[in-house]
């Protein structure tokens, strides 16, 4: 399969889903499991982090597999899934 490079259009941490805008101009859905890394780690992607992926036919369409993030993008805390960042 090929890798196809992408943005993080927006993840919601909570639920554990968003959309990754792909090189082609596509939305391409992603579920946390997708995301590469250690099984014990959190799993998640912080909009506009640069990535690199796989497109699989899932349930509703094309969906990304094998996710690693290969350039990430400051933490927004205004878009974290329902988490805010208020520090001082």
């Amino acid at each position: 399969m090929a890798t196809v490079k992408g943005t993080v259009k927006w993840f919601n941490s909570r639920k554990g889903f968003g959309f990754i805008n792909s090189e082609e101009g596509t939305d391409i859905f992603v579920h946390y499991t997708a995301l590469s890394g250690r099984d014990d780690e959190y799993k998640t992607l912080n909009e506009n982090d640069k990535v690199e992926f796989e497109i699989v036919e899932g349930q509703k369409g094309p969906q990304a597999s094998n996710v690693v993030v290969t350039e990430k993008a400051p933490p927004n805390p205004y878009n974290s899934g329902g988490k805010r960042d208020f520090r001082f």
